[in-house]
C-alpha cells in the first residue's frame, strides 16, 4: 500500500479586501503575540531540567511548529493572492464577490456569497468559487437554472437575485 497522495488542486488566488485584512490580522497576532508567549513558556519549561519527560516543553515545541507552519503558509498565501476590491463591469452576471439568492425545487430560498477558498464559512453562506456550487454559478444571470450533482441526487436551483455589496 502506497502513501502517495496526488497534489491537491490549487485553490483560486482571489480574495476580498476583508479576507485579506483578516489573514493579515491573523499573521500579525501569531507573529507578534502568540509566538513570543509560547517561546517564553518553552524557555521556562526548558529551564526546569529534564526535557524528555517535560510535557510543557514537548507540547510548547509542538505548538511553536504549528505556529511557524501557519505563519509560513500565511506569508506565502498573502504574496500570491489577488485582492478583488471592486464590482465587475457586468453586474447582471455572477462573478467573484456576488451575493446570490437561489430558489430550490421546493420554493425555498438560499443565499450564498462567492468568495475565495480562504474565506469560506458555511454558517454565513460564504462558499468558495472553487466549490461545485460556485463553479455552477459563475457567469450565470438571473433566471438561469443551475443543476448540481450531490450524493443525494441531482438538485436544481433557479437564480433569482444577484447583488454586489
Amino acid at each position: 500500500m502506497s502513501r502517495y497522495r496526488p497534489p491537491a488542486t490549487p485553490s483560486s488566488r482571489y480574495i476580498s479586501a476583508a479576507g485579506e485584512k483578516k489573514l493579515k490580522e491573523e499573521l500579525q497576532f501569531l507573529w507578534k503575540v502568540e509566538r513570543p508567549q509560547v517561546t517564553r513558556s518553552v524557555a521556562e519549561a526548558a529551564a526546569l531540567g529534564d526535557r524528555s519527560e517535560n510535557a510543557e516543553y514537548i507540547y510548547g515545541k509542538k505548538r511553536l511548529r504549528e505556529i511557524d507552519r501557519r505563519v509560513r503558509y500565511l506569508n506565502k498565501r498573502l504574496d500570491e493572492v489577488t485582492v478583488v476590491n471592486r464590482k465587475p463591469d457586468d453586474t447582471s452576471r455572477v462573478y467573484f464577490g456576488a451575493l446570490v439568492a437561489l430558489e430550490d425545487e421546493q420554493g425555498k430560498l438560499v443565499e450564498y456569497r462567492l468568495l475565495g477558498a480562504d474565506e469560506i464559512n458555511p454558517g454565513t453562506g460564504a462558499i468558495s468559487i472553487d466549490s461545485p456550487m460556485g463553479k455552477a454559478l459563475l457567469g450565470k444571470s438571473i433566471d438561469s437554472e443551475i443543476e448540481l450533482q450531490t450524493p443525494a441526487g441531482t438538485r436544481r436551483y433557479i437564480l433569482v437575485e444577484i447583488r454586489y455589496d
